[in-house]
């Protein structure tokens, strides 16, 4: 089975860990991983900004780049969730490009999805002591059906438990250029975030989006907290140090 890693551009710049993470776990189920080198964005921020020229340009050197995979996988709901949702509707003038788009994204999932329910994991090379709570970003919960999955696999690694948080559903305020966008309201969907990861108890935060990860890292940091731990749960799972 040959698995196209789409690294992302968050995981390439600011956390290599997360994507040697996904590697690893690809690796544990059995899958030949190919990275292909020159691999960039998804195009999301421009599609998301209206840029539909440079998107339509990104989305075109994804499709050349990975169609030849069995399969395609992002440690990112929002990737994925760019590729197998929306390529179809950015790429709908060519019809050519956009069945070969369509036909990439039936074949394009989220990490902990693609390691539940086609490699079937049964074990993670991860260790954990402690406590951890879990946030659903919206992309993945939204786009990609991940809910269950991720705290499938946490179950699987040990000393590890897990307490959810209220609202674990609830977006974080990031949502891409909508935290540039709308600051304030960001800055609230992020403090309410913060509150219900307090209140949790828990010291570790886990989440499948850099995105989202940053974001509320960033948020917490700014309020004074600089013990609650945010985790990659690619990173958890595979026992990964950031």
């Amino acid at each position: 089975m040959r698995v196209g890693l789409f690294v992302t551009c968050l995981v390439d710049m600011m956390r290599p860990s997360v994507g040697f993470a996904a590697i690893k776990l690809l690796e544990a189920g059995g899958a030949e991983v190919v990275v292909p080198p020159g691999q960039t964005c998804c195009g999301q921020p421009a599609y998301n900004s209206g840029d539909r020229a440079d998107a339509k340009a990104l989305a075109a050197k994804v499709v050349a780049e990975f169609e030849g995979c069995d399969y395609v996988v992002a440690p990112s709901g929002s990737c994925s969730g760019m590729i197998r949702t929306h390529y179809g509707d950015l790429l709908d003038d060519d019809p050519a490009l956009a069945a070969r788009a369509q036909a990439l994204a039936a074949r394009t999932f989220e990490l902990t999805d693609f390691l539940v329910n086609v490699l079937k994991l049964e074990s993670v090379p991860g260790r954990f002591e402690g406590t951890v709570t879990y946030h659903d970003s919206c992309a993945g919960l939204r786009e990609m059906g991940v809910k269950a999955q991720p705290r499938a696999l946490l179950a699987k690694v040990p000393g590890l438990r897990l307490e959810e948080m209220a609202e674990p559903e609830t977006c974080c305020g990031f949502g891409g250029t909508f935290s540039i966008k709308f600051g304030e309201i960001s800055a609230r969907l992020a403090d309410n975030k913060c509150q219900h990861i307090a209140n949790s108890g828990a010291k570790t935060v886990v989440l499948g989006d850099m995105g989202c990860l940053m974001n509320m890292e960033g948020r917490m940091r700014r309020r004074g907290d600089e013990s609650t731990q945010f985790l990659h749960v690619a990173e958890v799972l595979a026992g990964e140090k950031p």
